[in-house]
């Protein structure tokens, strides 16, 4: 009989990171660089400023914005909660980008 050699799965699976590209439009209900400041500040999830079509009008934020981030699973769900919450539209996609040698 043979018995499969298996390994056992890492423990932090769960914290395995992917680049993702997430597109929010802003709505005048959060400004943008408080949005900026809570991802990076409260979340801790570093991220690159895309694009941004932002619009400012009597203090309220308009347009939108896309970023760059990497993030684990857990931390992808939290951010999107959170702009889900704020009645922020969001749109995340997978970011792959090809390597040449």
């Amino acid at each position: 009989m043979i018995t499969p050699n298996l390994q056992a799965l890492p423990k932090n699976v769960h914290l395995i990171k992917k680049d993702l590209i997430i597109e929010v439009e802003l709505n005048g209900k959060m400004k943008f660089d408080h949005l900026l400041n809570a991802i990076y500040q409260q979340m801790g999830i570093c991220y690159k400023v895309l694009s941004a079509n932002v619009e400012y009008m009597n203090g309220a934020n308009f347009g939108s914005f896309q970023l760059h981030i990497k993030a684990s699973a857990e931390e992808s769900q939290e951010l999107e909660f959170f702009l889900n919450n704020n009645k922020l539209m969001n749109t995340t996609v997978d970011y792959t980008c090809r390597k040449y040698s």
